[in-house]
């Protein structure tokens, strides 16, 4: 229930049955415009996935999980096999799940230290993707993307329609949660009006001033690797949050199918970026986002 996912869509449904428990994606849950071929709610799916996997361990159970993304209906995505005995070391990161939260605020200057910096580059490593630290020569350039990104995605009245859609009161449960008072003035706002540069802007600068810029990516593009994305992430996010530091999300330039290939060219490795991350210490103690019951996940 509690990983992240693109607008807090929420779109994974975990089906249980002796001795293992499938992992689907909720295609009802899908983001046609944003996400056309579905490769972001595959990377939601996979942190999904890695919170299953951590919190199995918790408990003292063992899982072995066997990938099965092609990417085609609502195939499962994956089949977890619960097994007896130890759970292993992914359970030392579960208390963490509760304790990680997405920001959108500017991070305090404080620098995120190296040997965590390190950390997370092997966390993602384990689970068969890659880190690329974002270097000061390179921050501009990839800053520009993001404003790029913006620009194009509020040109796209389809695209504000349907970040509009997913702009919901805190009561529901899912997508970007706004005060009850105010969701009914902003989303006709958003979906009337270009706001892409006011919002390039201040990505530009939240991209600029982060403590920690980095990018995410795999060897390979296919849905597979978009589950191993996932898991990734979550797991670096959980080893960040031990260390009190969190994630916001700047993924314009790989949500923008013309920007992509050139965020790939600005980085020092070859493969295929999957997620822009900056990363630091929050401001202020924040509140957890709004999430589904978990029976609504639960498909017996």
């Amino acid at each position: 229930m509690k990983a992240p996912s693109s607008h807090n869509t929420q779109p994974w449904i975990f089906e249980p049955s002796e001795g293992e428990i499938l992992l689907r994606p909720d295609r009802n849950r899908a983001l046609p415009v944003n996400d056309a071929d579905d490769r972001e709610l595959t990377i939601s799916c996979g942190a999904a996935l890695f919170n299953l996997r951590a919190a199995a361990a918790a408990a003292g159970t063992g899982t072995s999980v066997e990938l099965l993304a092609t990417g085609t209906s609502s195939d499962p995505l994956a089949r977890v096999r619960i097994e007896p005995g130890p759970g292993g070391e992914d359970g030392s990161l579960a208390g963490f799940i509760g304790k990680r939260r997405t920001v959108r605020k500017p991070f305090q200057e404080r620098a995120v230290e190296q040997a965590l910096v390190s950390g997370l580059g092997g966390a993602v490593e384990a689970e068969g993707a890659w880190l690329c630290e974002v270097e000061d020569d390179r921050r501009a350039d990839i800053a520009g993307l993001v404003a790029e990104g913006d620009r194009i995605q509020f040109s796209d009245p389809e695209w504000r329609r349907e970040l509009s859609g997913w702009m919901r009161s805190s009561r529901k449960g899912d997508g970007m949660s706004l005060f009850g008072l105010v969701t009914p003035f902003v989303r006709p706002v958003v979906r009337a009006f270009d706001l892409g540069k006011s919002t390039a802007e201040k990505d530009r600068k939240l991209a600029g001033e982060a403590p920690l810029l980095v990018v995410l990516g795999t060897d390979g593009d296919s849905p597979e690797d978009w589950l191993r994305a996932g898991q990734a992430v979550q797991r670096a996010l959980l080893v960040a949050a031990g260390e009190g530091v969190q994630a916001g999300y700047l993924n314009q330039p790989c949500q923008v199918p013309e920007l992509r290939p050139r965020l790939g060219r600005l980085l020092s490795r070859p493969g295929h970026p999957q997620l822009v991350l900056r990363l630091g210490y929050p401001d202020e103690e924040l509140r957890p986002v709004v999430r589904r019951p978990v029976q609504d996940m639960l498909r017996i």
